[in-house]
């Protein structure tokens, strides 16, 4: 596309969103982005709660509970680039609707395993739906909402927080007895829901006002694979990494490094402080969202937060102190995911957001996989509990600054300015 076309596209794709409307107007727009962000960690976090039935039932050993969660980061990380292929040929509207489609669907057919194979590679397509989605909604938030991109993206974050709340929290009071103790029946009945979002999807979202802007914005039939050149891509890429990764490490790790001290009894508030309170994270969101896009101040902030979090589970002591920190991790994560989350559709050019977006993400999931496990084996080289966090304290520091850098980092559209000018 001509630098014409391209500063016609997003003039025109502003002056649509002035009113904060398309096809139906805003408020809809915002509940469509949350439950697509709902339907990425529903059928996703429904697993963990019913993993001592499924250990039993179908006779895995640890090793294999391991890859059976760490599957889907690893699908995220491979199947993020195919997925920008996918939203260029089809657009990302489509594109999320097939993806949590496949994803409930798979979901299900978990349920229906006969063995650990079949069970891995109804994950593996579980993970396929959801890394299809990934990489579309910063670009769904750029075509539906230009002018309010800070707002789209508060909402499908904060979507993906409350779809990874929900399971873990309801499943065993009240979803699990609804399925008289199965765990089979237990995942295809948290796949009605992600089901009904697609439905939903489909008949309310826009699609003629949608359909011409992705054309325009060269979503369908254009660019799709990631500028491994663009220094962007990798900004955007370690940012979230630094951010997931020492999330991923502390549930991954909590559990054992409580036990290590004698304080196992600690695990379970201290992992519902670290989930639930990315919930409170969402409040703050809200409350800042206008001065959340482009803005260094949540990495400043909360990437040291973060590290207090993690220096304090080595040092304190305390039960309240332990608890603490947990949710002042869950905290920093959930705006630092946000913050970072909003910056693909700001910083790259309307025709790049989702090819961008995959390659951030294919970052991200390498480093999600990549980092909690050199966490256990720094742990089991030393034989000290306590250095399970050096990473994730390291962690938090890069994302303090990557974060504040790519915050600050030059637009697609400032560096055209700046060249004409």
């Amino acid at each position: 596309m001509h630098v014409s076309g391209i500063r016609r596209a997003l003039f025109m794709a502003i002056d649509s969103g002035r009113d904060g409307s398309l096809a139906g107007g805003f408020a809809k727009l915002l509940c469509l982005l949350f439950l697509a962000g709902i339907a990425m960690r529903l059928t996703l976090l429904a697993v963990p709660p019913v993993i001592p039935l499924i250990h039993e039932q179908l006779h895995m050993s640890e090793t294999q509970i391991g890859l059976l969660i760490g599957l889907p980061l690893a699908v995220f990380a491979v199947a993020a680039v195919p997925g920008s292929l996918l939203i260029a040929r089809i657009g990302s509207n489509l594109a999320v609707v097939l993806g949590v489609t496949a994803a409930a669907l798979a979901g299900a057919a978990r349920g229906a395993a006969v063995d650990v194979g079949t069970l891995y590679a109804a994950a593996i397509v579980t993970g396929l739906g959801i890394a299809v989605m990934q990489p579309a909604m910063p670009m769904l938030v750029r075509e539906w909402m230009p002018a309010r991109i800070a707002a789209g993206t508060i909402a499908y974050s904060s979507g993906m927080v409350i779809g990874a709340t929900i399971p873990p929290a309801v499943t065993l009071p009240f979803v699990l007895p609804l399925a008289g103790g199965s765990w089979r029946l237990d995942l295809v009945l948290w796949a009605v829901p992600a089901v009904a979002i697609a439905l939903v999807f489909l008949l309310f979202g826009p699609k003629r006002q949608d359909q011409a802007i992705a054309v325009i914005t060269g979503a369908r039939g254009g660019l799709w694979w990631p500028d491994w050149k663009d220094p962007l891509v990798w900004l955007l890429g370690f940012g979230f990494g630094t951010n997931s990764a020492p999330f991923f490490a502390a549930n991954a790790f909590l559990g054992d490094y409580l036990a290590s001290r004698s304080q196992a009894n600690l695990f379970g508030p201290a992992l519902s402080a670290l989930n639930g309170a990315q919930i409170v994270g969402l409040f703050v969101l809200i409350v800042m969202a206008g001065r959340l896009q482009r803005r260094a101040w949540p990495f400043l902030l909360f990437g040291p937060a973060m590290l207090a979090a993690f220096l304090g589970f080595i040092v304190v002591s305390s039960p309240l102190g332990i608890i603490a920190c947990a949710a002042l991790v869950g905290i920093s994560t959930s705006i630092t995911m946000t913050a970072i989350l909003a910056l693909p559709p700001v910083l790259a050019a309307p025709a790049d957001v989702s090819r961008t977006a995959a390659g951030m993400l294919t970052i991200t999931y390498t480093c999600a996989i990549v980092i909690p496990t050199l966490c256990g084996a720094i742990w089991d080289m030393t034989g000290k509990s306590w250095t399970v966090f050096v990473l994730p304290v390291l962690c938090s520091a890069g994302l303090t600054v990557i974060g504040a850098v790519a915050a600050l980092y030059p637009s697609a559209v400032e560096k055209l300015a700046a060249q004409q000018a």
